[in-house]
């Protein structure tokens, strides 16, 4: 073996040894870094134990203030549903005993009443007796008196009642008579009255009403002149009333003095042929109408 292939034997087992020592250091180092993790790890998971207990031991407190508080409210609620509700019994007892302590006057009121009621009943049966026997004692006072006996005394009152429905039966008949004449008079004036209103009536309509023919209905509408100036002007200056209606071309005049419905007339009839119609051709015509006439 050569000086070369021994140094470098050499080196080859100086290196393995130093890889081994460097390993073996390796894992010595790891479990220190290990060992100081895991101790730093259960420290700190000391710390969080101990913190957890303690918030948890806080925690529990609170949760035992909340309950307290909590039980102390219901406690209290309690108590004022309970002092509630013992007043309201209180006054349910009241009102019982005041429907009771009612009841009993009125039952002791219906009790008096009711003995009233008897004593009266009592009364009046033996009112009601002695008026009985008060009667009986009169007819045969009365069948003394008159030598006749009951029967004998209502075969006299009926023949006398007869007497008197008899009398009153005249009576009637007469006074129905009589009503029945006046009431006759007063028709036969109803009837006379209708006729002559309806007779009247026609006269009048016959008398005081005349009618102008128009070549068409479109004359109506200029007739009665914008904002009915024209019809205004023919009532005031003739004193007769226009009457426009649905009639197909007509006019109506109405006004109970024949010349002034004459000059309305004979007015309207000379404004339709000349065709010109406004409030100063209205007075114009109406003037030369009451000329003619």
């Amino acid at each position: 073996m050569t000086p070369r292939e021994i140094i470098g034997l050499v080196i080859i087992v100086v290196l393995i040894i130093f890889s081994i020592v460097m390993y073996f250091l390796g894992i010595r180092h790891r479990k220190m870094v290990a060992e100081k993790e895991i101790g730093s790890a259960e420290s700190e998971a000391k710390k969080l134990i101990l913190q957890g207990e303690k918030q948890a031991e806080e925690r529990k407190r609170e949760i035992l203030i909340e309950a307290k508080e909590e039980i102390h409210k219901s406690r209290i609620e309690m108590e004022r549903d309970l002092k509630e509700r013992r007043n309201e019994i209180q006054r349910m007892e009241r009102r019982v005993i005041q429907k009771e302590e009612t009841l009993d006057k009125k039952t002791t009121l219906m009790e008096s009443k009711e003995e009233v009621l008897n004593n009266k009943m009592s009364d009046i049966e033996a009112k009601q007796k002695e008026i009985e026997d008060t009667h009986q004692k009169k007819l045969l006072e009365l069948e003394r008196i008159s030598g006749l006996t009951v029967d004998e005394a209502k075969t006299y009152l009926l023949k006398s009642l007869e007497d008197d429905i008899k009398h009153e039966k005249v009576l009637l008949l007469k006074e129905y008579e009589a009503k029945t004449k006046e009431d006759s008079d007063n028709l036969a004036k109803n009837i006379i009255s209708t006729a002559i209103q309806r007779c009247a009536s026609d006269y009048v309509a016959e008398n005081t009403v005349s009618v102008v023919s128009l070549p068409n209905d479109e004359m109506k509408g200029r007739i009665i002149g914008r904002e009915g100036r024209n019809i205004r002007a023919l009532e005031t200056l003739t004193g007769i009333d226009l009457i426009i209606d649905d009639t197909p071309e007509a006019v109506v005049l109405s006004g109970f003095d024949p010349i002034r419905r004459e000059i309305a007339r004979i007015t309207l009839e000379k404004l339709i042929v000349d065709g010109r119609i406004h409030p100063a051709r209205i007075e114009e015509t109406v003037n030369k109408a009451k000329k003619r006439n």
